[in-house]
């Protein structure tokens, strides 16, 4: 039997009163009282294997370039800034698809729910890849990587909102960590099939094709891991569904008593508030605006300074003059460190402050990365790469769980989207930024673009950041 509640100040029959038990504020001092048991942990391991084939994705591009450029479809570089027919354009391509799913498509998480709408996101990435791998044309091939960007725009805004959400307060930071172990694991993962597939075409079928194939077949499972994922019983709540909500909430309570052993304590709640339809418009009000200014500002930049330096690694080496199949190999041990960032975080996530942990983590992304175009030493390549790596990846789960905290459930899948959109749009154009200081100033010049636009996220989150941690997600919102 799950303990009973209080509900301003009083204990009362859980049965008897869904409503008054089931609306987000009681919802989430339920949640928040729960210790971090086996269950908990399970449901963001299962949440977080979707995300690996996100960031398999995601994370394919330096991988895929040379294997796409040595089958003739695209460069590596274009006379033209706005060149279609280079490897920018392949980076925009997603980029644009991203957006388009951040930005348009994250209110259906915020109106169909976290559980349906990350079923649905991933299947419409498996089957955009799976057409994308047989692609034979510039265009048909920039056309498919826009059609997959729109699925991983709408699935990583969702698994944001969904993990936020689900997990107490005390463990968020822990949370977003082991979420980005298990989808960074894809990286490596990936650098390990493009270094044994890329240089090839087994059976007669480009390597980068099969790469690309392996992504889509596995992200299928999809259906298995569904099945094992209560819907958020925050978004049940804020959506008047108390009865449903009170449902997930006791069949959740129960598995964790089962995990201690005993029953839970009793939740100390406050008046039962009521929640109203959310509209997009909420982030631009006094109490938002400044949250929205700030995490807008530091997608702009952040991307640039990740993505720009995980998508021209291999690029950047062999333009140093080390051959393919050595890049390939140096790439894979610069990302064989990308679980360890989160990693080590499970041990300090909830300790330090986050938005200091970001500003530290982007100002090691921006020095190692000078230090990076310097290096041709086998080993300080390596070395000064997986500095960049360790600092990326740091930031990575910081800002995902960071933007998650910062809105209110009635509206955090659509705020989420739109200021990760900015991310979005800025990873259109940064392939060409990138590919244009390549183009001019070598690896360096890109390098020094990259370390620029690091110093601006840790200046953006410095000044205009707020302290989250070990705050509830209605205290940070109310």
């Amino acid at each position: 039997m799950s303990s009973m509640p209080k509900v301003a100040g009083k204990i009362v029959d859980a049965q008897a009163v869904d409503v008054a038990v089931a609306t987000t504020g009681t919802v989430g001092a339920r949640l928040d009282r729960l210790p971090a048991t086996r269950t908990i942990w399970m449901l963001v391991v299962l949440i977080s294997l979707g995300g690996f084939f996100e960031f398999y994705e995601l994370f394919s591009t330096a991988y895929l370039a040379p294997g796409i450029i040595r089958s003739g479809i695209l460069t590596a570089t274009t006379a033209g800034f706005f060149g279609m027919t280079g490897i920018a354009s392949f980076i925009a391509a997603a980029f644009a698809g991203l957006l388009v799913g951040t930005l348009l498509f994250s209110v259906i998480a915020d109106q169909m729910g976290r559980r349906s709408v990350f079923t649905i996101a991933l299947l419409w990435y498996t089957a955009s890849a799976a057409v994308m791998a047989f692609q034979t044309t510039a265009i048909g091939l920039n056309f498919w990587r826009f059609m997959v960007g729109i699925g991983l725009g709408v699935e990583l805004v969702t698994i944001d909102a969904y993990i936020s959400e689900l997990v107490p307060k005390q463990i968020r930071g822990r949370a977003f960590a082991l979420n980005q172990v298990i989808t960074y694991l894809s990286v490596p993962f990936i650098a390990l099939l493009a270094w044994r597939l890329v240089p090839y075409s087994p059976l007669g079928f480009d390597g980068w094709r099969w790469v690309v194939m392996v992504g889509s077949v596995a992200a299928a499972l999809i259906w298995i891991i569904r099945s094992r994922i209560p819907e958020s019983p925050r978004w049940l709540a804020a959506h008047g569904r108390h009865a449903d909500a009170h449902r997930v909430l006791c069949a959740l309570e129960r598995r964790v008593e089962r995990d201690i052993g005993g029953q839970l304590s009793a939740p100390e709640m406050g008046q039962c508030e009521i929640v109203e339809k959310g509209r997009l418009v909420e982030i631009f009000s006094k109490q938002y605006l400044s949250r929205t200014v700030m995490l807008s500002i530091f997608h702009i930049f952040q991307t640039v300074g990740l993505y720009g330096f995980s998508n021209w690694v291999p690029t950047f080496l062999v333009k140093q003059g080390i051959e393919v199949t050595a890049s390939l190999a140096y790439t894979l041990g610069i990302t064989l460190v990308m679980p360890c960032g989160p990693l080590i975080a499970m041990l300090y996530a909830d300790r330090f402050e986050r938005k200091w942990q970001m500003v530290a983590s982007s100002l090691l992304v921006a020095g190692a990365g000078l230090m990076f175009a310097e290096m041709r030493n086998p080993a300080l390549i390596v070395l000064t790469g997986a500095l960049v790596t360790l600092g990326a990846t740091t930031l990575s789960y910081n800002f995902h769980a960071y933007q998650s905290e910062l809105y209110p459930t009635r509206i955090r899948a659509r705020a989420i989207g739109f200021v990760y959109s900015w991310s979005r749009l800025s990873g259109i154009f940064s392939g060409f930024i990138v590919s244009y200081a390549l183009t001019r100033a070598g690896v360096s010049g890109a390098l020094l673009v990259i370390a620029a636009s690091m110093g601006i996220v840790a200046l953006s989150i410095a000044t205009l950041g707020p302290r989250t941690n070990g705050l509830s997600l209605e205290t940070l919102t109310r």
